[in-house]
């Protein structure tokens, strides 16, 4: 991230709260807009679409203009790096493995029974949902593990924030809900720390974002269960578990049972394992050189000079260059020769 380090944390902290200020008027702008542009059938879509959009453009703006950011969007979580699809896609198969498994555990303890609808409309609202759930879960992202997230761990570290967001997206999540339980809070809190442990991991919003996704879409649109007590977004796949409300959850689904929570906190060892390259690459400490420099040659020289003596500036010797003499004898040179006859 380019976010300066030398802003103070009371500063930090006040910036949080105005981010968490700004969700809740961007949530109310984005229900309204919604119910005043499009029919009751496309209002949840367009909905969750508006509020991803306000919410990463509002938290833009806050970083550009009170963190001095110049790549705001990138800070908040969206890096363009090389291999945000690949993360992007453990995300993805990592919350369809958590769906997996929980419906493993309603299969085996009792049974899950499903209708399909062959229906062409109900194929291209399964489109439709699925957007809805990719809308969905970026706007959570962007609001729980995004800037206000960013700027309460700069305040209080990532283990406070990691806690403290969990505690926040459980109330968020069930506070609308009538008939959430003691189990849908415990659930939403464990979803929250796996989430915030992903961000942390990588500094990205891809993986968590994936997994959010995964978790979510998948046990509706491939499985056909109820999400938090809706059951309206699987159009093609109709899913009636079979079993005690403990395992199943009933018509809330499987954000209120147990098997979830625990699930869930199984999966927080398993980010750390699955991250450990993306945690080397993106939360290794950068080295930063200190000190002054200093030309280690000329100091070995002066050492060399002060132990050794200067020599001292002496004008070079003439050298002179003689012909050259031969080596011939006496008898042999111009003067010594005789005439013969």
């Amino acid at each position: 991230m380019n976010r300066p380090v030398s802003q103070s944390r009371s500063r930090a902290l006040l910036e949080f709260f105005a981010a968490i200020l700004y969700f809740f008027l961007a949530r109310a702008f984005a229900h309204l807009g919604a119910r005043g542009l499009v029919s009751d059938q496309w209002n949840p879509v367009v909905e969750q679409a508006m509020l991803a959009f306000l919410l990463l453009i509002g938290y833009a703006a806050f970083g550009f203009w009170l963190d001095r950011e110049m790549h705001p969007v990138s800070a908040q979580g969206f890096p363009r790096r090389q291999g945000l699809m690949r993360e992007l896609g453990i995300g993805l198969a990592t919350g369809w493995g958590l769906a997996l498994v929980c419906v493993l555990f309603v299969v085996v303890g009792g049974g899950l029974a499903i209708a399909f609808s062959w229906q062409l409309p109900a194929w291209g609202w399964l489109v439709v949902d699925a957007a809805f759930f990719a809308m969905a879960t970026l706007a959570e992202e962007i609001a729980f593990r995004g800037y206000g997230f960013q700027r309460f761990a700069y305040a209080v570290g990532p283990v406070g924030a990691s806690l403290a967001f969990a505690a926040y997206y459980a109330f968020v999540q069930q506070a609308t809900n009538p008939v959430s339980n003691r189990a849908s809070v415990a659930v939403s809190v464990a979803l929250g720390l796996v989430l915030s442990a992903a961000y942390l991991r990588t500094r990205a919003l891809w993986l968590s974002w994936g997994l959010n996704f995964g978790w979510k879409a998948s046990r509706a649109l491939i499985f056909g269960l109820a999400v938090s007590g809706d059951s309206t977004h699987s159009p093609v796949v109709q899913g009636d578990p079979m079993g005690p409300f403990w395992l199943t959850g009933g018509g809330f689904g499987f954000d209120g049972t147990w098997i979830a929570f625990f699930v869930l906190l199984v999966t927080l060892p398993l980010i750390f394992r699955i991250t450990r390259e993306l945690d080397f690459r993106y939360n290794a400490p950068v080295l930063v050189p200190g000190g002054i420099p200093v030309d280690l040659d000329a100091a070995a020289r002066a050492q060399h000079e002060a132990a050794m003596g200067v020599p001292e500036n002496t004008a070079p010797a003439l050298v002179q260059i003689a012909p050259v003499v031969s080596a011939a004898g006496p008898d042999d040179s111009s003067e010594g020769r005789r005439p013969t006859s």
